[in-house]
């Protein structure tokens, strides 16, 4: 079992050393540091990085130093990767900048519909049910872009909407629909992240009903907790493994 998807205090997590010791007492062979980085020249993402304090662009080969050393330390595989906000109209910016860095491998993710975060509520509270499903449909027209781009390894939490209150149940079969045909086309896997799963909304990404699509294609998914705390990978990867054996899931192992 190989958890493909955590934070450390590179982004909003807590201390690499932590989250791998943590993962290694789980039993995991492996995890990866999937840290947000943003690239995006645009002022809106530029204010959010700010905010949020989002710098893994500024100080990857920092960090890659310091995994270095927790790979002597500890039995278990621990990869140097990325998740990279993905916005379709600089996908030569981000591209150029996941060539230079070099990562093991890049999470690829969308949180963001016309600059405003798909997971907040408050933008969409006074938005009309026609307003809601074109920001609905915005987002997965970039998810297919993200995909299509074929420039990360995995795909980060596909229906991430369904964690709004103001979007969740808005999207449709047809895009779900989308997003499997292009998986099924493409070396980029769908993740099962199970981010979500022990908090308020208490399901997996993707839910059933898209699962269902990436199943009838035939899809392979890798496996992330999109943990952020070291108390977060055991009990969520042991609810991951279970969900996974109940429905017969057979999860990749990336070629890194």
């Amino acid at each position: 079992m190989i958890d493909y998807h955590v934070h450390s205090n590179y982004s909003d997590g807590s201390f690499l050393y932590r989250m791998t010791e943590a993962a290694a007492e789980a039993g995991l062979e492996g995890v990866g540091f999937a840290d947000h980085c943003n690239v995006s020249a645009r002022e809106p993402q530029r204010r959010e990085k700010r905010l949020f304090g989002f710098t893994l662009d500024a100080t990857y080969e920092r960090r890659r130093s310091a995994i270095e050393r927790l790979r002597e330390w500890f039995d278990i595989r621990v990869f140097d990767a990325v998740e990279m906000d993905y916005v379709p109209d600089e996908r030569d910016r981000i591209a150029a900048f996941l060539e230079e860095a070099a990562f093991d491998y890049a999470v690829g993710s969308v949180h963001t519909v016309d600059d405003v975060n798909v997971q907040a509520a408050r933008p969409f509270r006074d938005a009309s049910e026609a307003e809601r499903r074109a920001v609905v449909e915005g987002y997965y027209d970039a998810v297919v872009d993200l995909i299509e781009s074929e420039l990360f390894a995995v795909a980060a939490h596909l229906d991430l909407p369904e964690r709004n209150s103001q979007l969740r149940g808005l999207a449709t079969g047809e895009q779900y629909e989308r997003v499997a045909d292009a998986l099924a086309g493409s070396r980029t896997v769908p993740e099962l992240n199970a981010g979500r799963v022990l908090r308020e909304y208490g399901e997996f990404h993707p839910a059933d009903p898209f699962l269902a699509a990436l199943r009838e294609r035939g899809v392979e998914m890798t496996l992330g907790t999109d943990s952020h705390d070291p108390e977060e990978i055991q009990p969520r990867m042991e609810v991951a493994r279970e969900f996974a054996r109940e429905r017969g899931f057979e999860l990749a192992e990336l070629d890194v």
